[in-house]
């Protein structure tokens, strides 16, 4: 077997993508979490939540991919954020939910089913629905502050693409996938 040339490979994941309004409001939350664990703020253009991130895969899948994602029979929902959290093993503050619409879960779980049946690899762990706000924050038990609620409608998911430059990671939304 050939090796793949240069540039054959894609850094892909399917995402809750929110509207400009929404990843607006989420955005605000930066301020007061810098304030206290300092670190990096996401772009607010980059603001997502991951469903199931697959990492590297040849450009060749891409449209196996996406028929992958097509076969989804998903209902839209309503996500809100409430509270600010912080992963220690890996530094970073994120938005999360204090209630799971039992639609994401749902979600979630026909999208991995489809990708196996098509053949697809990905991080396996269990998932927690949040989006990340900060990298590199330091955190030790001071509380964190008190955050708005902002709310997305989840209407679609997204097939998402990182690209990698000298200002860090960039996505390119590949596709959009209504939901029901």
């Amino acid at each position: 077997m050939n090796p793949s040339p240069a540039g054959a490979q894609a850094r892909v994941f399917f995402a809750l993508w929110p509207n400009d309004e929404e990843r607006t409001a989420l955005a605000v939350w930066q301020v007061p979490l810098l304030n206290v664990c300092g670190g990096r703020a996401m772009r607010t253009d980059t603001l997502h939540s991951t469903l199931v991130f697959l990492g590297e895969i040849e450009r060749t899948r891409l449209e196996a991919l996406r028929l992958a994602a097509h076969e989804i029979d998903g209902a839209c929902f309503e996500l809100s954020f409430e509270v600010a959290r912080y992963w220690g093993h890996n530094h970073i503050a994120y938005a999360a939910p204090t209630h799971i619409p039992p639609e994401l879960p749902r979600l979630v779980q026909q999208l991995e089913q489809s990708l196996r049946r098509h053949h697809f690899r990905f991080e396996l762990r269990e998932f927690k629905p949040h989006a990340t706000l900060l990298r590199h924050a330091v955190w030790t038990d001071a509380p964190l502050p008190e955050m708005t609620r902002v709310s997305w409608q989840c209407k679609e998911f997204v097939l998402v693409e990182s690209q990698q430059n000298a200002q860090g990671a960039h996505y390119q939304v590949l596709e959009h996938f209504p939901l029901r």
